[in-house]
């Protein structure tokens, strides 16, 4: 599968033991960095990774959780894996409902905690979580992310980052 050219799958040299969506921000696309490192690092675990590639100015007037649901919905009813991790940037830390839903494993980078649909979602996932954020990211809800934390999820802050740095 490709997106524009560049390629939306990789699959790991070994076996792969699960699948990782990777759901990208409003204008962070899955070969930024982040997201591409992390693709990086899924693959060492030999996870297959799917990105999700969108147009976010497409959304129209779709709520914006009801839209990223619909793409992570749409990619996960294509894959047939025992295991399958949710792994979000901004825009697609969205899917947290979705993921909590199906007990999904999940990593959250910059989650937009100041949502409380957002932090409804990530609080009912029954999954592992990770969240990374920054605390200079006005997003991102310190008091928030200590009762995730309290609760259960993998909580990383880092000093004086905002999303970008991240």
């Amino acid at each position: 599968m490709t997106f524009g050219g560049l390629p939306t799958r990789w699959e790991p040299t070994g076996a792969s033991r699960g699948l990782a969506l990777v759901a990208p921000g409003r204008a962070y696309s899955p070969a930024a960095p982040l997201l591409d490192f992390a693709r990086l690092a899924l693959l060492q675990h030999d996870l297959t990774v799917q990105q999700l590639w969108w147009d976010s100015t497409t959304r129209g007037d779709e709520d914006p959780e009801a839209w990223v649901r619909r793409h992570v919905a749409e990619a996960h009813a294509r894959e047939d894996a025992d295991h399958v991790l949710v792994v979000g940037k901004s825009l697609g830390t969205r899917a947290a409902s979705y993921a909590a839903e199906r007990g999904l494993d999940a990593v959250w980078f910059t989650p937009l905690l100041v949502d409380p649909v957002v932090a409804e979602g990530i609080a009912a996932n029954a999954g592992r979580q990770l969240l990374v954020g920054g605390l200079a990211d006005e997003l991102w809800d310190p008091g928030v992310a200590r009762e995730l934390a309290d609760a259960g999820c993998e909580v990383l802050e880092v000093p004086d980052a905002d999303p970008a740095a991240l």
